[in-house]
């Protein structure tokens, strides 16, 4: 007589599968990123503990899915397509925007606090010291006076906080968008040195955002978050106003 309750063995995982399963996390978490390189094979079997054919097969199954590419006699590389959301014609042409530039500034209002507020939740030691660590680097691409490097030292330290927040899917919103970012950075940093008196304050909003975090504040990071980018969003629209009536003097005068 068979029972119907008996329960029938686990069917055991694969070990691509598993493999598989592992890598995709690291793509989703980032620590692997898109365009890296991936270690040799053999590192890779020995890092995992697995025979080479099964993490070939893993991979393939990875390159199937479109998350890797292979290059001949180069190596095998995360793919940069996993990127693209943001770089097509359309997001170009806002980038050149002037009130998208405004647009932009609101949406990360809320894609930076939320980062801010989950960061100083969930965040390890080692995020806070990579936070730190990308703070600092603002204060040294500073001292070369170029602002598109500055710009870049800036979306490092949002992308530490992204990172820190543990969230996936803000962390690679976050990378996805990264030129259009960093190209509105550097487009406020531009027009905020017709107010060099206001970057003192944008650095003391960003220190109070970073120490909210490191002490496990997420309100109290929200808020910082909110506030920096209020004041520059602030100091940007009076300063417009400014060059807009400056424009309808000139014309004036030109009458």
């Amino acid at each position: 007589m068979v029972l119907d309750n008996i329960k029938q063995p686990v069917k055991q995982a694969k070990l691509s599968d598993v493999i598989l399963s592992q890598l995709e996390e690291m793509i989703l978490e980032g620590s692997l990123k898109a365009g890296q390189k991936l270690p040799a094979e053999r590192e890779l079997a020995s890092q995992f503990n697995v025979s080479r054919p099964s993490l070939r097969e893993a991979i393939q199954k990875l390159e199937a899915k479109g998350l890797v590419t292979r290059r001949q006699g180069g190596g095998t590389f995360v793919s940069e397509q996993i990127l693209k959301g943001f770089s097509d014609p359309l997001f170009e042409l806002m980038a050149q925007s002037n009130e998208s530039q405004f647009d932009l500034l609101e949406f990360r209002h809320g894609i930076e606090g939320m980062s801010a507020y989950y960061a100083a939740m969930r965040g390890t030691k080692a995020d806070f010291e990579e936070i730190q660590r990308k703070h600092n680097a603002i204060g040294e691409a500073q001292l070369d006076n170029d602002y598109h490097q500055e710009a870049e030292a800036v979306f490092e330290f949002y992308l530490a906080i992204c990172g820190a927040s543990h969230n996936g899917i803000i962390l690679h919103l976050a990378r996805s968008m990264a030129a259009i970012v960093i190209d509105n950075i550097e487009q406020n940093l531009t027009t905020l040195a017709q107010r060099p008196d206001v970057f003192s304050k944008i650095a003391e909003y960003r220190t109070n955002l970073m120490d909210a975090i490191i002490s496990g504040q997420p309100q109290k990071a929200w808020g910082a978050s909110h506030r920096h980018l209020a004041f520059i969003e602030e100091v940007l629209l009076n300063l417009t106003e400014e060059q807009s009536r400056m424009e309808r003097s000139m014309r004036r005068m030109q009458k």
